[in-house]
């Protein structure tokens, strides 16, 4: 932990071969926390051939990977900021938005997807430290750039949530992941009802199984030969059949889409 994507030995297909734009967020700029790899690549990718410059936050570890993503967003011809550093931290959120304000002079879409998760066997295995930094990363972090981010946003942005379908169906081997994607849930339409008046809407993304680096860095062997079997497509998703529902919310076509979680889950229902 953190997973490598560039060790990944079947590397999720991100879009790079498929994605096509048409100018659905030309112009824009948007700040993606976890942008190196996973979900978060495969959205840089896409809003980048949508028109938009992105701004990535990573761990400093994972620089191989953001480099490559870097490298597919400026190869769509848009800039690409790298912004190394911990979530976790209040200051690290900060200057993750001071960064992209001095570089692009605007925000008008974020995207809070970074998590970190472990898989224990029950609440007994889970150490204390562990649960505090799941929430710091998960949820903490999303107040934390809400808060800096909100300052600079103006009418017509939009921010966007990672939650999952943990936050419905729950895992007992993911119990504090899974007890933050529900946070972040209730986030989303809280945080909604403050932001709708200003004109910025807030809506989150509910995964279902999605092939990335945090699988296969966090689960039992015997977990990724069989991880997404148990979903009705009998598969997990690549991040490239993530990408679309982010693009979708941060663009004007769902201007009047506001305080929603989008479930892609392959078919699992999420109530």
């Amino acid at each position: 932990v953190p997973g490598s994507e560039a060790e990944m030995q079947n590397a999720p297909d991100y879009g790079e071969d498929s994605y096509k734009g048409s100018g659905r967020l030309e112009g824009k700029k948007a700040v993606i926390t976890g942008g190196d790899s996973g979900i978060g690549r495969a959205v840089a990718l896409a809003f980048a051939r949508e028109g938009a410059d992105v701004a990535i936050s990573y761990l400093d570890e994972e620089e191989e990977d953001a480099q490559e993503t870097r490298r597919v967003v400026e190869e769509s011809g848009r800039k690409c900021l790298l912004i190394p550093g911990d979530i976790s931290a209040e200051t690290q959120c900060q200057k993750i938005v001071e960064k992209t304000i001095d570089e692009f002079g605007q925000i008008d879409i974020l995207v809070n997807n970074a998590a970190f998760q472990m898989s224990h066997e029950g609440i007994q295995d889970l150490p204390s430290e562990e649960i505090e930094h799941t929430f710091r990363t998960n949820i903490f972090a999303m107040f934390y750039l809400c808060k800096a981010a909100l300052k600079e946003m103006k009418e017509g942005g939009a921010i966007i949530n990672t939650t999952s379908i943990q936050a419905y169906q729950p895992s007992k081997n993911l119990l504090a992941y899974a007890a933050t994607k529900g946070a972040i849930a209730n986030f989303t339409k809280a945080l909604n009802e403050e932001t709708i008046e200003k004109g910025i809407r807030v809506n989150a993304v509910a995964p279902g199984p999605v092939w990335t680096p945090l699988i296969v860095s966090t689960f039992p062997e015997e977990k990724i030969e069989t991880f997404g079997q148990d979903s009705p497509m009998k598969r997990p998703a690549q991040p490239a059949e993530l990408a679309p529902a982010y693009v979708f919310l941060a663009s004007d076509e769902a201007s009047y889409v506001s305080g929603e979680i989008l479930a892609v889950t392959g078919g699992k229902p999420t109530a």
